[in-house]
């Protein structure tokens, strides 16, 4: 008798255990069932697992239901209706309630991560990213089939985990140290927006690599706007006694505002892409092609006294006929002969002549924003720019030419402590 008791009792002890086998097909049982899907499959089970995960840490708390547990800190107290993160929305869920002795509300460890909100709005930057509309955001989710409720996906709930997200961004990004790198090589460049301008900085760094650095949004590209942007710079890090290439398209307020920040350390390099559109601006279409090819020639050679002697031997073809490009050609003519002086050369060279590195960024964020029907003040606009320039410098590269870069920034030095850094002064 003693025997069969001690059977018995195994016996019930192995009832009482979940079997993984019958676990198992009771999963197959929904795998199989009509019209099910393998994502409302994997849907449904990982839901159940999930609530086993709550009720195994309500139990963590509380002790094994229906068992004395003197020691326990907490009780039971039913269940009441919550939401987590899933899939880019919040899923209504039935939650274990846990209250303290003393009676209060206790959180369950696996609920309080589950309904952290930073998945939710990483999905909802992403899907933003790559295109998806405030209005299309549901659809573009997975169904979670009939047995799970979902909120959050309004248009509403998209642009208020959108703004929460990219304002932490925009916070981190433009407080980030630059102290830590060298950037000889500075972009700068503007690009409007409705009424916004929008002002970027982009560094190379002495290995070759692209950095976006900081933008300030304004409403012209003008001096003071440039000036606070480079200000900024300096604020968090980025040396200003050190020889430095600026590249720029030629706009009057941001040469000053280099000028006016960086002094006599700063180099600058006018885009001659930039400077050939203007010049060719002035002339008839007849003659456009072929002056393109003429300033292309001059800025080819090797030496700046060459160069100088092609570009004003062009614009005095110019002088009676097209005084205006004549004088286009003239602005700011040494300042597209820097990288001659310097001796870049090659694949740099091409990479560092024009501002299209900065453009290419600029695209991007046109890109990426060009679903928005309206502006509401420059805070907007300041967010969508962060966020695209985030995702624009997932994808950069090394320049061409980033080999080169020793023999710059020794080129830089050698210049800014010699006359020719004063010489350009003047010129400007």
């Amino acid at each position: 008798m003693e025997k069969n008791r001690t059977t018995k009792r195994v016996g019930e002890v192995a009832a009482e255990r979940p079997s993984s086998t019958g676990r198992a097909s009771t999963l197959k049982k929904w795998f199989f069932s009509p019209g099910v899907a393998l994502r409302e499959f994997v849907m449904k089970a990982g839901l159940e697992s999930f609530k086993e995960i709550l009720e195994k840490d309500r139990e963590d708390l509380c002790g094994p239901k229906n068992r004395p547990h003197p020691e326990r800190s907490a009780y039971r107290h039913g269940h009441d209706e919550g939401r987590v993160v899933l899939g880019g929305r919040k899923v209504v869920v039935s939650k274990p309630r846990v209250r303290t002795i003393s009676g209060k509300e206790a959180e369950l460890p696996s609920w309080k991560h589950a309904k952290e909100e930073d998945p939710l709005e990483e999905r909802v930057v992403e899907q933003m990213l790559v295109g998806v509309s405030s209005r299309g955001y549901a659809r573009s989710l997975e169904s979670l089939g009939d047995e799970a409720k979902s909120v959050g996906t309004s248009r509403s709930s998209f642009s208020r985990h959108l703004v929460a997200r990219t304002a932490k961004q925009v916070e981190e990004f433009l407080s980030r140290p630059l102290g830590e790198k060298d950037f000889p090589v500075l972009l700068v460049d503007g690009t409007g927006f409705d009424d916004h301008v929008l002002v970027t900085a982009m560094g190379v760094d002495v290995d070759g690599y692209k950095h976006v650095l900081g933008v300030v949004e304004g409403s012209t590209e003008s001096e003071q706007v440039c000036a606070a942007l480079l200000r900024d710079l300096i604020g968090r890090g980025l040396a200003v006694e050190r020889a430095r290439l600026f590249v720029i398209d030629g706009g009057k307020g941001l040469r000053k505002a280099i000028r006016t920040v960086f002094g006599g350390w700063a180099l600058i390099q006018r885009c001659q892409i930039h400077k050939a559109r203007n010049v060719v601006e002035h002339l008839p279409k007849g003659k456009r092609a072929w002056v393109r090819a003429a300033l292309r020639r001059a800025w080819s050679v090797d030496t700046v006294p060459a160069a100088r002697g092609k570009l004003e031997h062009l614009a005095r073809q110019f002088e009676e006929e097209h005084a205006g490009a004549a004088a286009s050609i003239r602005e700011g003519l040494d300042e597209t002969l820097t990288l001659i002086a310097l001796g870049v050369g090659g694949w740099l060279l091409r990479s560092i002549y024009s501002t299209n590195s900065i453009e290419n960024v600029q695209g991007t964020l046109k890109r990426i924003s060009a679903k928005v029907k309206r502006w509401r003040g420059g805070a907007m606009a300041l967010r969508w720019a962060v966020t695209a320039l985030m995702e624009a410098q997932r994808h950069f590269r090394r320049v061409r030419g980033y080999r080169q870069m020793p023999q710059l920034v020794a080129a830089l030095e050698a210049m800014v402590s010699t006359s020719h850094i004063g010489d350009q002064a003047n010129v400007a």
